[in-house]
């Protein structure tokens, strides 16, 4: 039986949902190769899942064996739903994929503010829609000030803020572990 997100449109034949579609590419960016590497603060990692979101999820198993199916379910429950994954998507497809891979890369409550602040931004001055509380929660204010913006604004904009600002966070990681390096050394 199909989960709710697949289309039938000839028995026996699965079609992705575009949710199915951008967690699967999460999982191919992320990689099939389990790291462990001490200078990432996640830890042991296989497919972009961490050790502790894994064993949060119930896998008991050796991290290095995490089959892909259970980390896509973990991605969905993790990142996808908590963003509003399906709301996003319904919005844009574009977004939703970028949202979704920044709340895997750097969790979802930075995911939501980098999205919130881009609304902001974005806002012409607060004349598309009120402003938004920059709290790490998608609802129905940052879904609706999504709404605004895509029916006048364009979405690759909006897309390459995101980016920039999901860019911005790497850099500054990396530059604190640069000063932290520095300082023990």
């Amino acid at each position: 039986m199909p989960d709710e997100h697949c289309i039938m449109t000839n028995p026996g034949e699965r079609h992705m949902s575009i949710r199915d579609d951008i967690i699967n590419e999460i999982l191919d960016v992320e990689g099939k190769d389990f790291t462990d590497d001490p200078a990432d603060s996640g830890g042991a990692t296989k497919w972009g899942v961490t050790e502790r979101v894994a064993r949060y999820w119930g896998y008991t198993g050796q991290m290095k064996y995490l089959p892909r199916a259970s980390a896509f379910k973990i991605l969905v429950g993790e990142y996808w739903t908590p963003i509003k994954g399906d709301a996003l998507e319904a919005l844009s497809s574009m977004i939703a994929r970028e949202v979704g891979d920044t709340a895997v890369n750097c969790g979802v409550h930075r995911a939501a503010i980098l999205l919130q602040r881009c609304l902001n931004v974005l806002n012409r001055e607060g004349m598309l829609y009120p402003d938004l509380k920059a709290d790490g929660r998608i609802g129905p204010a940052t879904l609706g000030a999504l709404r605004a913006y895509l029916s006048c604004r364009s979405e690759v904009t909006l897309h390459k803020a995101l980016n920039c600002l999901q860019g911005a966070h790497y850099i500054t990681l990396a530059e604190s572990r640069a000063v932290c390096v520095r300082v023990a050394g």
